[in-house]
């Protein structure tokens, strides 16, 4: 039974899923600016009611500061660059501007990755890999000598874009689908992200295995990859 209220504590709270992409580029902000905070995992398939009143969409992350629930992880980040040192975002407008610009190509690029996982055949999941190309070659034109997206700072589009890359750890557990072919501003950057102490701790530690569970239960072109590479793949039968 689920309580209605929500968590009471006097810390930040992170609303969370355990494979949520959106929770992770908010975690990896707070991490980024030392906040501390608890993360507090909702199911996502039996909302709790003190969840839904707080979370217009029904979706995560929200956090709970201040005595206000904030929702939407684009708002949240916002709200943490404008009121926690170090500043992630750059201080010049334009390039300000430019920065939230490519946040929200951040956000189409999650949905270009669900329609990957997603791809009822070949054909869809072959052409989903080649718009996720096209998308990283985009990136590949606008990135400088790094490490990060704006050079030697680490920004709030370096915490966008570290989920992004995340998922592909895994999907290259199932096949090759030359994502990051010919694009080394690009694998490169995917390093730096990944060797990020912020960017390690946003995700859980059995992320991996539960985003091949995730995988595994889409009944997509991928699973039946999956299972005609690992049957027995974590004890999980295909559900038709």
């Amino acid at each position: 039974m689920h309580s209605t209220q929500p968590p009471a504590n006097p810390k930040p709270v992170l609303i969370s899923h355990a494979l949520c992409p959106y929770v992770q580029r908010a975690a990896i902000v707070l991490l980024e600016k030392g906040v501390e905070f608890e993360r507090r995992d909702v199911d996502l398939a039996n909302k709790p009611a003190w969840f839904l009143d707080i979370s217009p969409l029904g979706k995560t992350p929200v956090l709970l500061a201040g005595g206000a629930a904030l929702f939407e992880s684009a708002a949240i980040c916002e709200y943490l660059d404008d009121t926690t040192l170090p500043r992630l975002h750059p201080a010049d407008p334009l390039t300000r501007a430019r920065h939230r610009a490519w946040m929200e190509f951040g956000s189409e690029t999650l949905n270009t990755i669900a329609g990957f996982y997603n791809a009822a055949d070949e054909a869809i999941l072959t052409l989903k890999a080649r718009e996720l190309h096209a998308k990283f070659a985009r990136m590949e034109h606008v990135l400088g000598d790094g490490p990060y997206f704006n050079g030697a700072a680490f920004c709030i589009v370096d915490a966008v874009f570290a989920p992004v890359f995340r998922y592909f750890e895994g999907f290259k557990r199932i096949g090759e689908f030359g994502f990051f072919d010919g694009l080394p501003k690009v694998n490169a950057w995917r390093a730096s992200l990944a060797a990020r102490p912020s960017v390690r701790a946003a995700a859980r530690p059995d992320y991996a295995e539960r985003l091949l569970k995730f995988l595994l239960a889409r009944a997509s072109m991928l699973s039946r990859r999956i299972l005609a590479q690992q049957p027995d793949a974590f004890g999980a039968p295909m559900q038709h």
